[in-house]
């Protein structure tokens, strides 16, 4: 670690890719519809992968599927469809593409019958953030009951590739919990911004 550098969790690394999503994104409560949509499908794709190489193509996906527009994406068809297996910037893998058309669909039918998906999926932690204390890495849970029961809703609801791991690393991106370790400085940081944004 370099002289005056803060303290981070140490899953970062010296990536400055994931240093700078970690010290800006990570744990920070979202309530744009926009911004959750696109992490609810990247966490999809990352399934079985890296989040860093997701990470690294999210500049391809955000051109390969209109900037995460759901309408856009609900509407694909096969001429879309092919041109996303097609592309070596994302993960050319059929069935993630296949459900990232159907969530962008599920995702309308959710804003359209809660308002929002910010207002649907707030409701999993009673509206305001969770903040967590943990003292080491190997604490930090890959799911919770609050995953769980947001995992069972979406299936029911069509949604793919939101199993509990994945519904708990997105809950852990857009802020619904706060698992910065106790030691570092974006713990106290994203515990101040806790519902501002909202």
């Amino acid at each position: 670690m370099r002289l005056n550098e803060p303290t981070r969790c140490p899953w970062c690394g010296d990536d400055p890719l994931y240093r700078d999503y970690h010290d800006r994104e990570w744990g920070v409560p979202q309530r744009d519809d926009r911004v959750l949509f696109e992490f609810l499908l990247l966490e999809g794709a990352q399934a079985g992968l890296s989040w860093i190489t997701i990470l690294k193509k999210r500049e391809n996906y955000r051109r390969a599927l209109d900037s995460f527009d759901p309408q856009a994406i609900a509407r694909y068809g096969d001429q879309e469809r092919q041109r996303l297996l097609a592309d070596p910037g994302i993960v050319r893998n059929r069935l993630k593409i296949e459900s990232a058309i159907r969530n962008a669909q599920a995702f309308l039918e959710v804003q359209e019958n809660f308002g929002s998906f910010d207002a649907y999926l707030w409701r999993f932690v009673e509206g305001k953030p969770l903040t967590n204390h943990w003292q080491r890495m190997e604490q930090v849970p890959v799911a919770t009951p609050a995953a769980e029961a947001l995992s069972r809703d979406l299936r029911q609801r069509g949604f793919k590739f939101v199993g509990p791991t994945i519904c708990y690393s997105l809950m852990q991106a857009v802020g619904m919990v706060n698992d910065h370790l106790a030691s570092c400085y974006r713990h106290s940081e994203v515990m101040k911004r806790r519902s501002s944004d909202k």
